[in-house]
Formats: structure tokens, sequence, C-alpha cells
């Protein structure tokens, strides 16, 4: 039986199909309307619970994933739009924290008879590996505040505030909300100016079907935009996105990429 992708934002969910697909899979595409960038099978506006639970039976799909960017503003700016499924999950929800709101999410889903799987057996190639994975080192002071801002940025996560922390000086400048992580490196970078470090992490109950950290090419524009002088992520736990071609460009801007344990 295929499988359902839920696709969001940007670069994870087609890398998803294309391994998928490669491995002997059926993919079934689910866009959302005006957030899904590749191609999809079926689109449906944002808050429509109901309809993706049809859409899913009709297409015979047993097995879901959900990979891309959600931006979590949408619980706020989306109410309008949401059917009573939609309803139901907020309801479900101990808070309108993202992890919590997806877990409610999927257990709607799962009483529906769908099982939400890992992607990492399709996706393990793009896993942040631990040290320096370009050709560029970072200096013994960056070093020293990925070592700060690593403990800070694990807590933050596992309160499911953000998994992005920008610091400066063993000095916590942004730390990433709602906003996301782009959003989170340009504030960063207007308070610390050149030379802040950005962390990236994920839980330490990270459950890998849902809100994985990922980085892509769109991370490293506003890394030089702000004249960044690293990025630590966590080794094993975040997803670079073109891994290769990112740190080829990483190298080019002079960004070291380091994996963090």
């Amino acid at each position: 039986m295929p499988i359902g992708l839920i696709a969001g934002k940007g670069r994870l969910p087609e890398v998803f199909y294309r391994e998928a697909v490669s491995k002997g899979e059926e993919v079934v595409v689910i866009g959302v309307k005006g957030i899904t960038d590749m191609e999809r099978d079926e689109e449906l506006p944002v808050g429509k619970v109901g309809r993706l639970i049809k859409l899913l039976k009709k297409r015979g799909v047993d097995r879901v994933v959900m990979l891309g960017k959600f931006e979590h503003r949408l619980i706020y700016t989306s109410l309008l739009q949401l059917d009573l499924k939609a309803f139901s999950v907020l309801r479900r929800a101990k808070d309108r924290r993202p992890a919590n709101v997806i877990r409610a999410f999927m257990s709607v889903l799962e009483e529906e008879g769908f099982e939400f799987i890992d992607p990492r057996p399709y996706l393990e190639g793009l896993l942040a590996s631990e040290g320096v994975m370009g050709s560029r080192k970072p200096s013994e002071e960056a070093m020293e505040d990925a070592v700060f801002g690593f403990i800070i940025a694990k807590e933050v996560a596992e309160l499911d505030i953000g998994q992005t922390v920008v610091v400066k000086d063993r000095a916590v400048v942004a730390v990433e909300a709602m906003e996301g992580t782009q959003e989170t490196v340009r504030r960063g970078g207007k308070l610390g100016g050149k030379g802040v470090r950005v962390i990236k992490v994920a839980r330490k109950t990270q459950d890998f079907r849902i809100d994985v950290p990922t980085v892509g090419l769109e991370t490293l524009d506003v890394l030089k935009e702000v004249k960044a002088d690293a990025l630590f992520l966590e080794a094993g736990k975040v997803y670079i996105v073109d891994k290769e071609k990112f740190l080829r460009q990483a190298d080019r801007l002079g960004i070291p990429v380091v994996g963090l344990c």
C-alpha cells in the first residue's frame, strides 16, 4: 500500500519522495495550499483534517509521513479555516506548542487506522555527522561558544520553544520561537553583529516522526547575510538538505559547519 506524504515547505519532502520511490515504494503526495513547494497528487487548504482523512482512505494509504516546514503561527492565522476534525486536534493537544499539536494530530489519524512512520531509513544520508563536515574549521572562540550554546539549546528545544539559538562571546543573543530559524538568525545578527554563532539541535526526547530540525541552502544565505562565522548542528539529529551541495557552499562562504554530540 502507498505511503501518504504530507508535504510542507522546503526540499526535504522532495528528497524523501525520491528516496522512497527508488526503494520501490509508492508515494502519494498531499500538498497544503500556499505551503507545499513540490509537485503533489492532491492539495488541501490549511485546517481540513477531515478531508485529509477521507482523501488518504480513498487513495488506499495506510502509512503516513509528514515532512517539511509548517509554520507554527498557522495555528493562529487559520482558525476560521479549521474543520471539526481540526478543532478536535486542538482540543486534544495539551497546549499549542508544536510537538503537542502534532502529537494530537497523529493521535487523531492513528485512530482512523493510519500509521505514522519514521522517515530516517530514507533520509539517513542527510543527517549531520560528528566533527567538522567541510574544509573550514571553527576558531577556538567559536568552539567555546558552541559548547556553551549547545547545552542551552538542548534545554530550549526540550521545552518545545525552538531548536535554534544564536550566541556570541558566551552570551545568548537570540532564541528561536514561532518565527523560525531564518528570522531567528537575522534577529541574532542584528543584535550581536558580525561573528555570531548559530546552533541547531533536536529535543532530548526527539520523535523522528515529527518536526525534525532541518537546515538547507537558505540557512547558509542568512548566515552569510548576518556575517555569522560558524554553524553547529547536533550530530545524528539534524537533517542537511542537499548535503554535499550545502557543504560545498559553506566552504565557499567561509562558514565552518560542525556536528556536535
